[in-house]
């Protein structure tokens, strides 16, 4: 069915990088469906490169943790009244609010309340935590549209309607990830034993777990000397990194990339990786980790009494069992890290045995996410 663009008008908020991906992937599904549909809200570089008109920078909405998000509170806040404010002006056919839902949920109920149709990409994760949010969803979304499998059924019974659309990552990362390729593409060699350092692509995470990735790497390097380490960093936290590398025991001892997350993944043998989307690359990359993570403690505490499983990263929660360390907070501590690390360096049985784990994660993922979507959006349109 297509229609004209005046009939096929989106509103979508994606607030940080990983949201970019999802929505740019997203307005693929869209534009192929109904070629002149127009697409605004606040988006990033990915999102604006499909024609999508941004009416705030999407760094504004960036901000993670309790306490990082109080501080840009009034902010966060304004931008929300004054964009609910301008769709309820112009009233788009659909609002999708793509991930960031603390931001994006409460917009959702909002425009839902007064009569607009909403769809919600990426589940919030009642699943690990934050279970009151059930309700909120179900006030918020006519449809959400999920990324892991098991996801539609619980949403489901708790009367959400919902569509399982693939995860897209697990469509850009190969099934058999080229590791002679990609440590000639960095100019390691393909012998040596390679420990990839993810310490997070937040500012806040740099903080809390880069010097002790970095401490953790000084403690790998003596017990095993001949491994070396390399560390992806994007543009805007490069500096900040090199800073905290050059006052650290690993300062000239750990090679910094341009990005290339995944050319580091696919070079490894393991990776010491914060808790995040990452974790998920590493996984389909098949490669072992030791998922670490540390914020502000009252931050934690928070988070703690909220939690529903014993699992934090996405591999563990995928597999439904700890098939890769988590040491968290107190536990992220170098030595306990360091140790974690080595022991996949030393147990290739167990690192077979994950890849067979992860592979079969990865063909669960693979789906045509822009297709899908449009599906489920024309149904929610039609509904």
């Amino acid at each position: 069915m297509t229609s004209s663009s005046a009939q096929h008008r989106f509103a979508l908020v994606a607030g940080e990088a990983s949201g970019d991906l999802l929505a740019s992937l997203l307005l693929d599904g869209l534009q192929a469906r109904w070629p002149d549909m127009r697409s605004v809200g606040i988006g990033g570089p990915g999102m604006l490169a499909h024609g999508f008109e941004s009416w705030w920078p999407q760094e504004k909405l960036a901000v993670r943790g309790y306490i990082e998000v109080l501080r840009h509170y009034a902010e966060i806040a304004g931008i929300r009244r004054q964009l609910k404010a301008r769709l309820l002006r112009e009233w788009p056919q659909l609002f999708i609010g793509v991930d960031a839902p603390d931001f994006n949920l409460d917009l959702e109920a909002g425009l839902r309340s007064r009569g607009m149709k909403t769809v919600h990409f990426v589940c919030p994760s009642i699943w690990a935590w934050r279970a009151d949010r059930a309700d909120k969803i179900r006030a918020a979304a006519d449809h959400v549209l999920c990324i892991f499998p098991f996801e539609p059924a619980l949403l489901e019974k708790l009367g959400i309607a919902a569509s399982y659309v693939g995860h897209p990552i697990a469509n850009v990362v190969p099934m058999v990830p080229d590791r002679a390729a990609a440590r000639a593409a960095l100019g390691i060699e393909p012998d040596v034993p390679v420990v990839a350092l993810l310490p997070g692509s937040r500012r806040s995470e740099l903080r809390y777990l880069a010097s002790r990735f970095f401490a953790a790497a000084a403690l790998m390097q003596r017990a095993r000397p001949e491994v070396q380490f390399i560390a992806p960093t994007i543009p805007a936290l490069r500096a900040e990194l090199e800073q905290m590398l050059t006052v650290s025991p690993m300062a000239g001892k750990v090679k910094l990339l341009e990005g290339q997350s995944h050319l580091a993944l696919a070079a490894c043998d393991a990776t010491l990786i914060a808790s995040g989307t990452a974790t998920l690359e590493a996984a389909l990359f098949k490669r072992p980790m030791v998922i670490a993570y540390n914020m502000h403690s009252l931050s934690w505490r928070l988070m703690q009494r909220q939690q529903l499983q014993p699992w934090v990263g996405l591999p563990n929660i995928l597999c439904g069992e700890f098939v890769v360390p988590e040491l968290l907070q107190d536990a992220a501590t170098p030595e306990a890290l360091a140790d974690a690390t080595l022991t996949w360096l030393s147990s290739p049985d167990k690192v077979a045995a994950l890849e067979q784990r992860f592979a079969t994660v990865h063909e669960e993922l693979r789906r045509d996410t822009p297709t899908l979507c449009a599906d489920a959006i024309q149904k929610v349109l039609e509904g």
